[in-house]
């Protein structure tokens, strides 16, 4: 758990952390910059406990000293998400701007970024946020007792095959899959699964991050009466990348 002086520190400076991005949007227009929206449910996210990470699952979710955010949701299992952004033309390719859980059926009215109570504060600005690294194009919303979970099949499975790797020899095939079943708002090979660690009742969404390797916000969803009703993962910034840039006076 964070401190008093980081919540404090925090308290100072979460205007900081606001999302200047309503993220309503994604998931309500059918179109932001000239590009085509469609939203798609990719299955349930499981929370047993509601302490809850957003990571690469690849690179940093096996490394059992990665901290949930200090901000707790309710217990249970939500369906998730994705705002694609659709391709133009057959050489384009399908892009996912957000991930969304709602925890109720309330409207956000604002966003603030999602943090593990560790970060440092002092001369945060708004033209800046924390975020979660992707080092292996994709990105996952997971709890606590799934990570552990997910822990406990990546060390079994690298232990039973030492000389392969975790994405060749066993995502890729259930990639696959998923296009094969469900190929619309995805490239071939596949770009999201919803994955059960073996032997649990769990769901894990896992899908791919806006434009691969990179930092990405994730932010809290707040109703009228300040209560929590939504988590976004931010992929891509649509207006920042798709938009036309203002002329200079």
């Amino acid at each position: 758990m964070p401190t008093q002086e980081w919540l404090a520190q925090y308290e100072a400076a979460r205007e900081y952390t606001r999302s200047p991005v309503d993220l309503n949007e994604y998931f309500e227009k059918d179109e932001i910059a000239g590009k085509s929206l469609a939203v798609m449910d990719i299955g349930p996210c499981t929370l047993p406990t509601g302490r809850v990470l957003v990571r690469d699952p690849l690179v940093f979710l096996p490394d059992r000293r990665e901290q949930p955010y200090f901000v707790t949701v309710p217990a249970g299992t939500y369906p998730t998400q994705v705002c694609v952004v659709r391709p133009e033309g057959a050489a384009d390719s399908p892009r996912y701007a957000a991930v969304r859980l709602r925890f109720t059926e309330s409207r956000a009215v604002a966003f603030y970024e999602a943090l593990v109570g560790n970060e440092r504060l002092e001369g945060l600005t708004g033209d800046e946020y924390f975020g979660f690294c992707v080092d292996a194009g994709l990105g996952c919303i997971c709890d606590e007792a799934v990570r552990d979970a997910f822990c406990d099949f990546v060390e079994g499975w690298e232990k039973a095959h030492p000389e392969d790797n975790l994405y060749d020899g066993y995502f890729r095939p259930l990639f696959a899959q998923s296009y094969a079943a469900r190929p619309e708002h995805q490239r071939e090979g596949g770009d999201w699964i919803s994955w059960q660690p073996p032997g649990t009742a769990y769901q894990l969404p896992i899908f791919a991050s806006g434009f691969g390797d990179g930092v990405y916000p994730v932010y809290w969803g707040y109703d009228e009466a300040g209560a929590l009703c939504q988590l976004v993962v931010q992929l891509i910034d649509i207006q920042l990348a798709y938009g036309e840039e203002e002329p200079e006076e």
